[in-house]
């Protein structure tokens, strides 16, 4: 008999899985090998293709599945992947992140009926199953995993939603706070809708800042590209405000509860789905009554975790391999809800602490310890924990369409193309933009001590515009050294630690945008969601404001538009943009600072 640490090869085999409306999914098992103690079944859904390249009854060994997967493998698992309704070899159709429905419509299937009706056959059929199953998966399989574990099987234990996509309006892939994710969104919704597999749209050429900004307004992708046969971006143009559409898409809707345990899993860094797994956890753990719901945040960008190795993001490091860290705990988990191996004792919060580059455990998340301390921006674009005493003091930039902040360095390459730096743009040095005459730059002095933030934060922009809409993009920065002696090419680095924009016709309702009135200073309240960070001694303190974050956000009109994805050319208009620093008027960010 093969002892619990010897699993070394797996036997593939595939199989169509009828669900209860006679529909088939294309189903992959990953069985192990000369292993005789029944085993447990973790299970991955995806729209991306089950299929991993090899034929039937052939085997391939655990070291080849990569330590996301080996770690937990090699002790004996069936591994199983499926094709969702519509995408590659299972039949059906398939429309992006559809909302659960069974409970309200009789004999309606949706993603939870079709992971419960799989998971019924699977213990039904596959023989040297131990009875019991869980479901991982990051990104859209995380977000499948996700609703996966709503009314589960009895025989489901376990879950980790990763990366998992949340509300699509108010954060995640396709909008953030209302300001649509131009270049991902059409992109993205091209490649999975437009075909039964993945296919990438025919750009022209190789940086596409030039192309998006001469696609023009929105209307044009459907008049000259999609003619409304990509299902989601005709959503998009059909849905331009959060309506009962967006409302009855979101998971804050149909899910309710932790019905077993989950472990969510994010990254600071994440360029897809950074608000998913951190607003998911939030809204579960107002309902955890059997302390089942944990969360695992780290310095990732969308999917990292999922690597073998993790140590650096960009010109970042980690000092370890923080992957290998995830993946002990991960195997941890499954091994205790699958297995019965260990005490089942779980932080409620593992999260890195960049900056020191630990990793930090956390018996509640936020940490009630941390207390909220202001830092205000100041006319002569400075950043102080003292409010500002002038009288009418304002900093004012003009934002021009027609000219709009790259929100990376050039070339902007395809999403997933050849040589895309897509995935590290969340930590890339922001002095390219700094020096810009359309963003502000407001800096601190030299910290004399080390500063720690752990937690949500918020920031309260008090600004006008002279146009009747207006994005606001704020990044709180890490300014390194003039001269960083411990790595010298990391001198003057300014690291976002946290960014978002807002589209401010949304500042009253997302679902009634009003305009703005010229000229009048109003309030932008930005949450830029959760970190732990510790500005070391040294360092500064940076926010930049501006109002263009060109492709991933897609140009304001500057016009006040019921329907952004309807402007015409002439509705995008040049405006002067006012960040007001005074006593009666203060911008600030909210930060949650532990004590040292």
């Amino acid at each position: 008999m093969a002892q619990l640490d010897t699993v070394k090869l797996y036997r593939k085999s595939s199989v169509m899985i009828p669900m209860r409306d006679g529909i088939k999914l294309y189903t992959v098992i990953l069985s192990p090998v000369d292993y005789t103690l029944p085993a447990p079944i973790l299970i991955q859904r995806t729209p991306y293709g089950a299929e991993p390249g090899i034929e039937n009854d052939s085997t391939v060994a655990c070291t080849a599945l990569g330590e996301y997967y080996g770690s937990m493998l090699k002790n004996g698992y069936f591994l199983v992947f499926q094709d969702i309704r519509g995408k590659y070899k299972s039949e059906g159709t398939m429309e992006i992140h559809q909302p659960l429905i069974h409970n309200k419509i009789k004999d309606a299937v949706d993603e939870s009926t079709d992971t419960y009706d799989t998971v019924d056959w699977l213990i039904k059929n596959l023989k040297g199953n131990n009875g019991k199953a869980g479901i991982l998966g990051i990104s859209y399989p995380g977000w499948l995993a996700l609703v996966g574990a709503v009314d589960p099987h009895p025989a489901m234990k376990a879950a980790s939603e990763q990366a998992c996509m949340a509300d699509l309006f108010l954060g995640d892939d396709f909008h953030h706070n209302g300001a649509f994710r131009l270049s991902y969104g059409f992109e993205y919704t091209y490649g999975v809708e437009f075909s039964k597999t993945e296919s990438e749209f025919p750009f022209p050429q190789y940086d596409l800042y030039d192309w998006y900004l001469h696609l023009g307004s929105p209307a044009n992708v459907n008049t000259k590209y999609f003619h409304r046969q990509v299902p989601t971006w005709n959503h998009f143009v059909d849905h331009p405000n959060y309506d009962s559409m967006w409302q009855s898409n979101s998971p804050l809707n149909y899910i309710s509860h932790p019905q077993i345990p989950m472990l969510h899993v994010g990254g600071y860094f994440d360029q897809e789905d950074i608000n998913g797994p951190q607003l998911m956890y939030r809204h579960l753990e107002s309902k955890d009554t059997f302390r089942r719901n944990h969360v695992v945040l780290g310095p990732w960008n969308h999917g990292q975790w999922g690597r073998d190795e993790a140590e650096s993001l960009g010109a970042i490091h980690f000092k370890s391999n923080t992957a290998g860290y995830f993946h002990a705990l991960q195997k941890r988990w499954f091994d205790y809800y699958l297995k019965g191996i260990g005490d089942g004792q779980f932080d409620e919060a593992y999260c890195f602490q960049t900056g020191t580059n630990t990793w930090k455990k956390y018996s509640n998340w936020p940490p009630r310890d941390s207390h909220m301390k202001k830092i205000y921006l100041t006319h002569d674009l400075k950043v102080s924990f003292e409010k500002p005493t002038t009288v009418n003091s304002s900093v004012s930039y003009v934002s021009d369409p027609s000219k709009p902040v790259p929100y990376r360095t050039l070339p902007i390459e395809m999403t997933y193309g050849r040589g895309s730096r897509w995935g590290s743009w969340q930590v890339e040095d922001q002095r390219f933009v700094s020096t810009r005459p359309d963003v502000l730059s407001f800096s601190s002095d030299t910290l004399t001590s080390d500063i720690t933030v752990t937690g949500k934060i918020i920031s309260h922009l008090i600004a006008s515009t002279t146009g009747t809409d207006a994005d606001w993009i704020i990044k709180l920065i890490d300014v390194y050294p003039a001269f960083d002696t411990s790595e010298y090419k990391m001198s003057g680095y300014q690291l976002p630690v946290a960014m978002e924009v807002f589209r401010g016709k949304y500042r009253k309702s997302y679902a009634h945008p009003s305009s703005l009135v010229p000229g009048k200073p109003e309030e932008f309240i930005v949450d830029l969601h959760e970190i732990n960070h510790v500005f070391l001694k040294g360092h500064r303190m940076m926010v930049q404001v501006q109002s263009s974050w060109f492709p991933v956000i897609d140009r304001n009109p500057q016009k006040f538009l019921i329907n952004t994805f309807n402007a015409r050319e002439t509705d995008y208009t040049k405006a002067t943009q006012r960040v007001y620093c005074n006593r009666n008027l203060a911008s600030y960010i909210e930060l949650p600072i532990v004590s040292n």
